[in-house]
């Protein structure tokens, strides 16, 4: 082994697939991706040997749901109801005149705010509607170029407020997004008047484009207006297993048990990945509830022993869905236990769905992971294990990115 810029040691590091952390060294290349990890690789002297004293290394977080064009808005626009329809209303009086430099300034805030917490990639929903036409979109790649070498971010272009609504114009702006360089396809069904016309559109852009497709789907407690059947089957039918996401999911906790159980043996039969977002759901859902308001989670234990793929995320930081939010995933990993009514010993679960079930999600692949190939995005902390990350939390995080060091300190 030579030419190793970087060597870490005496780490205790979670090895990709491994249920615990061993005691193993990583090497990192000139490439900024992982060269080795074994017990012991010896000193070199072309290499910079950082003695890690048996801290933990776990790979970077993956946020695999965001919306950064309205992050911190919350001084800047008014949601008094508290509901998704007030928030939405509430943003898109501000989206007229949001310039692409203001959206820029506010997302690499809170990219910074991420990065420090230990997220590494982030894939982020960005409106497009009148007010904003593809603006956002614009501006979310130019940051997404902007921070390459510190963070993977992915655009989604999501069609929503009365977008769904024209399909006319959608088809234009989806033209504007795709040639813009989007990564992902997106929208809300449920607010078009024709929701199975806008899926269809959806879905023939996603197979056109060859991109993936993200999108929110049933945001509401309203079990006689749900369209996972629809999903499904249009999964299956264009043949994108594997390449669908399902974000927030409510109305799945609203419906009779036998429902659910065929729905999410549909979704399983599809591959089709779920993110429950459990700030925004727990703030916007159930307000008109007079007692016993719900959670307003999807049902997130039945979907995980189904075999579906279930990623928690943080959604909207600090603007008119949720006014609070610090970027910490490992905060989003407590709420979903606590909120997902998981149980005592689900602590590994929880760190699961912030880092190597949105990893796979967001197609991450062997890119991502402490194995050797994968790029060296790393979080370094003080935790004595994976369950006291999440049960605790950790005070002393130092953020790796290609092998170099983008928050904290070695």
């Amino acid at each position: 082994m030579s030419g190793f810029p970087l060597v870490l040691t005496n780490g205790r590091v979670l090895r990709s697939g491994a249920k615990q952390p061993e005691r193993l060294d990583v090497a990192i290349g000139a490439d900024g991706r992982i060269a080795a990890l074994a017990p012991h690789i010896p000193a070199q002297t072309t290499a910079r040997v950082v003695d890690l004293g048996g801290k933990l290394v776990v790979p970077g977080l993956v946020d695999a749901h965001q919306h950064l064009d309205k992050s911190r808005t919350r001084r800047l626009v008014e949601n008094p109801s508290g509901t998704l329809t007030g928030a939405s209303a509430g943003y898109r009086a501000l989206a007229a005149t949001a310039t692409k430099s203001d959206i820029m300034a506010r997302a690499e805030r809170t990219l910074d705010h991420c990065l420090a917490h230990g997220t590494v990639a982030i894939r982020s929903h960005t409106n497009i509607e009148t007010e904003s036409d593809v603006r956002g979109v614009e501006a979310l790649i130019e940051v997404r170029e902007r921070c390459r070498d510190r963070l993977t971010l992915q655009v989604v272009a999501h069609l929503t407020s009365d977008a769904p609504r024209n399909l006319v114009a959608s088809r234009r702006w989806l033209d504007a997004a795709v040639r813009a360089g989007v990564d992902v396809i997106g929208g809300v069904p449920q607010y078009a008047d024709e929701p199975l016309a806008f899926l269809d559109l959806l879905f023939e852009f996603a197979e056109r484009s060859g991109l993936p497709l993200d999108m929110h789907i049933d945001e509401h407690l309203d079990s006689g207006h749900i369209l996972f059947d629809a999903v499904t089957e249009r999964t299956l039918a264009h043949g994108m297993q594997g390449r669908v996401t399902a974000g927030h999911c409510c109305a799945l906790s609203a419906v009779a048990p036998d429902i659910a159980e065929r729905i999410i043996a549909g979704l399983a039969e599809a591959g089709i990945a779920v993110i429950t977002l459990p700030a925004a759901n727990l703030f916007l859902q159930g307000r008109d509830a007079e007692r016993l308001a719900p959670r307003g989670l999807t049902r997130v234990r039945e979907l995980l022993d189904s075999g579906v793929r279930v990623a928690a995320a943080c959604d909207n930081i600090q603007d008119p869905f949720i006014p609070i939010g610090s970027g910490d995933l490992l905060e989003i990993a407590r709420w979903t236990l606590v909120a997902g009514h998981l149980g005592l010993a689900d602590l590994p679960l929880a760190f699961d769905m912030v880092s190597d079930f949105p990893a796979a999600i967001i197609g991450l692949g062997k890119d991502w992971g402490l194995q050797p190939g994968a790029r060296a995005d790393l979080l370094i902390t003080d935790a004595a294990d994976v369950d006291d990350l999440v049960a605790t939390g950790a005070e002393d995080r130092t953020v790796l990115v290609a092998g170099r060091v983008v928050a904290g300190a070695l």
